[in-house]
């Protein structure tokens, strides 16, 4: 290979800085609370992350063409892409920053966002993604010792080797993006991918086992709010049955929080943890007639243990639960659970029904993913074998146009007035339904005005049926006094006032959509299209409404 000259190599370093000081560095994206409400900021303006995430395997360059197609298609914002941690250090001590480079570019070029997936010492509670060079010393860096003295195939928590070489790649990952990124293309960072460890409750090794016969960390007592004076500070004794659990959860969420604090020093990017699908099972959801041990991923951020997590890992802004359920009761317990006052909601990964989407928005998550939403083919089920989309499992048809398109028309309409979604969520003045089985009508409150939400081919007429398989959503924000934003599919909007003796009289319907935060007149609807309510059906519809009364 030819030598570069001093003299020239000093005129490309300089051409590469002067390039670098052109683009102007913008603010830091970050999470703000007001009023118990969350919202990312990006360019200090709130931001509803329109997603999806990309298969496991898509993150290498050579498949990247597969993705931004797709992304566009959908009409998404933000596109979540995972960085391996075995191709970013193949050697120990050596990184190699340049995926992360193309991501960067490729994304820009593409006007996208990105959410970037540490997968480091866990993915889905496995040490798959770890460099070679460590899974061919599982000395240095130990698995979990299951009840018999047998090593699982999960990492364990307490290897301190592990530990420091996360730590330093992760860090070492992070500088590299702050000094890479002046754009903020980057908005959020993911530490590991569903931690835990299927299958074992904890590890049993031997130091494992003596830090759980010793004392319970004071931070753990007092985020589980154990009364002071409990008669041992042994985990056995402290917590019962529930000890295993709250202990492994401890033991990974100080690892990770390690490693989250180590990457937010280099660049206080907002970072979170997600949890796995089989993560979600509180101790008041067990069936008392069941096995005694749960077979859900244990040490992942359960959401009976929550708190120790926020306790043991302080560097994570969110603990976001990939949220599977299948039944619209199941992903709104989800919600719930982990859209607390401490904690902003994302849905990191999700599948099942698009109506989803609007259940999300309307517990006020500051985004929304859906898994598997690129075009590199992973399977597909026969027309003959395929499920109602209800009951579509999270892996299949991902990877094709099939999979991507249900989502496309709530995301083609949303994505022109994300912001807008965002800003109006987090001052409080969105509200968001979908449709749920044998709950054909819902009714949201805005002051002096409510907003009915009907479902069903005669709701317009006054006698709501539901739709012959759930699939309605609707969001309503309120824009003025008597104006709102309205917004839909397969449902049916209409406004009352709160004062009984009043009757409502639509003073103006304007279709329309959302320019550079402006809402774009198109026409006024009227007569048979207004009459009975405001009807949205498979089509993109977004309305701006003035009402009145007489």
């Amino acid at each position: 290979m030819r030598k570069i000259s001093g003299f020239v190599a000093v005129v490309i370093a300089s051409t590469a800085l002067a390039a670098f000081a052109q683009v102007k560095e913008r603010p830091i994206p970050r999470i703000m609370k007001k009023d118990g409400r969350y919202a990312l900021l990006v360019d200090d303006a709130p931001y509803f992350l329109l997603a999806a995430q990309v298969n496991n395997s898509s993150g290498w360059p050579a498949m990247l063409p597969q993705v931004w197609p797709a992304m566009e298609f959908l009409h998404a914002n933000t596109v979540e892409i995972p960085v391996y941690w075995e191709q970013f250090e193949p050697r120990q001590g050596q990184f190699d920053y340049r995926i992360v480079d193309t991501l960067l570019t490729q994304a820009r070029a593409h006007q996208m966002r990105l959410v970037l997936l540490w997968f480091g010492t866990w993915k889905n509670g496995n040490p798959h993604y770890v460099p070679e060079w460590m899974k061919l010393d599982p000395e240095r860096y130990p698995y979990v010792v299951d009840k018999s003295g047998h090593p699982a195939d999960s990492p364990s928590p307490f290897a301190a080797a592990s530990l420091q070489a996360d730590t330093r790649a992760f860090a070492a990952f992070m500088r590299h993006l702050r000094t890479a990124d002046p754009q903020r293309t980057v908005l959020m960072v993911q530490v590991e991918n569903e931690p835990g460890t299927g299958g074992n409750l904890r590890d049993y090794s031997a130091p494992a086992q003596k830090l759980f016969d010793g004392p319970v960390p004071a931070d753990v007592l007092k985020a589980m709010q154990v009364p002071p004076g409990a008669s041992s500070p042994n985990w056995q004794e402290v917590f019962g049955p529930d000890a295993d659990v709250c202990f492994h959860n401890w033991a990974v969420a100080k690892y990770i929080g390690q490693v989250a604090a180590a990457g937010k020093a280099a660049y206080p990017l907002p970072l979170y943890v997600n949890a796995a699908p089989g993560t979600h099972r509180c101790a008041a959801w067990r069936d008392p007639a069941g096995p005694a041990l749960p077979s859900y991923q244990d040490g992942g951020p359960s959401d009976n243990n929550l708190p120790i997590w926020k306790a043991a890992a302080p560097a994570l802004d969110m603990i976001s639960p990939d949220d599977y359920a299948r039944d619209a009761a199941g992903y709104i317990k989800m919600l719930e659970i982990y859209g607390r006052n401490d904690n902003p909601l994302f849905i990191p990964e999700t599948g099942g029904s698009p109506r989803f989407f609007f259940f999300a928005v309307g517990h006020q998550a500051i985004g929304f993913s859906p898994f598997g939403l690129d075009f590199t083919r992973i399977k597909e089920i026969p027309d003959a074998a395929r499920p109602k989309e209800e009951l579509l499992p999270p892996w299949a048809l991902t990877g094709t146009k099939e999979f991507v398109a249900p989502f496309a028309p709530t995301y083609r309409m949303i994505a022109p007035m994300a912001r807008e979604i965002a800003r109006l969520n987090y001052e409080g003045k969105l509200q968001a339904v979908a449709e749920e089985p044998g709950k054909v009508t819902q009714t949201l409150s805005f002051g002096a005005w409510e907003a009915t939400v009907s479902y069903g081919v005669w709701a317009r007429y006054g006698r709501p049926a539901g739709n012959p398989q759930p699939m309605g959503g609707a969001l309503v924000a309120q824009l003025q006094d008597n104006q709102f934003l309205v917004a839909g599919f397969y449902s049916r909007v209409d406004f009352r006032p709160a004062a009984a003796e009043r009757h409502r009289r639509f003073l103006r319907v304007e279709e329309g959509t959302y320019e550079n935060g402006v809402f774009k007149f198109r026409r006024v609807l009227n007569g048979d299209q207004t009459d009975g309510g405001l009807d949205f059906s498979s089509e993109p519809l977004v309305l701006r409404v003035s009402v009145t009364t007489y």
